[in-house]
């Protein structure tokens, strides 16, 4: 019996999901904007779905530009229950290389200028969270236990360093962000993170590593190769999301 609906929010390489069985899709309109682009319900693997590309299809909106708010707002309006996120990263961590997939369970926010909270005393009264751990632990067990079922080799831990973007960094802010801590490098990770904290909807993310960070590798980094590794990295991708629900 489907009880859940699951959404999926896919990052750069994800701007559609193939597999699901999608019975309506459109634009939401929230009291904070519209979503970024079509929102689409559906079953998949047994499970209710709603499927949201964070960057528009086709991929059209920079990550400083994504009304993440709205986005999330969208999601509660439809009444779900977990929120699985996929971005596309770069490795910083030597374990983490192009097309390893990552299940991050901490982040770092570099990102500024964006509108981060319902908490600003306008839309919602000023109010804290805690987010000590910002990745709900009993979701990322659940992604962890899926990979291990279809045989996926995924690394279990990793920070997550949100970058504002859209540009990638120069080789001394990766430098300072590996002595921050950080294993992974993304543009999109906040405050989409903190939102769904915010709105008291689990929330992880599911990273795949698309080019070795700035420094971390002989040449430049180019599109060209980011693309190469989209191409079989989302496919994997793909096969988690359908494991994970289907154990749902």
């Amino acid at each position: 019996m489907m009880t859940e609906k699951i959404a999926i929010i896919g990052g750069t390489g994800l701007t559609q999901l193939s597999g699901p069985d999608i019975r309506q899709q459109g634009v939401i309109a929230t009291p904070l904007g519209e979503t970024s682009g079509q929102v689409c319900e559906g079953t998949w693997q047994g499970q209710e779905i709603v499927f949201l590309a964070r960057h528009g299809h086709p991929h059209s909106l920079p990550p400083h530009h994504i009304n993440y708010r709205a986005n999330l707002l969208a999601l509660q309006q439809l009444g779900v229950s977990a929120i699985i996120a996929v971005n596309a990263v770069g490795g910083i961590h030597a374990d983490m290389g192009s097309g390893r997939i990552v299940i991050p369970d901490q982040l770092v926010d570099y990102t500024w200028g964006r509108e981060s909270t319902f908490f600003d005393g306008k839309f919602k009264a000023l109010d804290h969270i805690d987010f000590s751990h910002p990745y709900d632990a009993a979701l990322r067990t659940r992604l962890l236990a899926a990979a291990n079922q279809c045989e996926l080799s995924v690394c279990d831990f990793g920070v997550y360093g949100a970058t504002q973007g859209p540009r990638l960094e120069t080789v001394a802010e990766i430098r300072r962000l590996e002595n921050d801590g950080c294993d992974l490098v993304g543009m999109t990770g906040m405050p989409e993170a903190v939102l769904a904290r915010e709105l008291a909807i689990p929330y992880a993310s599911v990273c795949l590593v698309v080019n070795p960070a700035a420094g971390k590798s002989d040449g430049e980094i180019t599109m060209d190769e980011i693309r190469a590794v989209l191409a079989g990295g989302m496919e994997q991708v793909r096969q988690l999301l359908a494991a994970t629900l289907s154990r749902w």
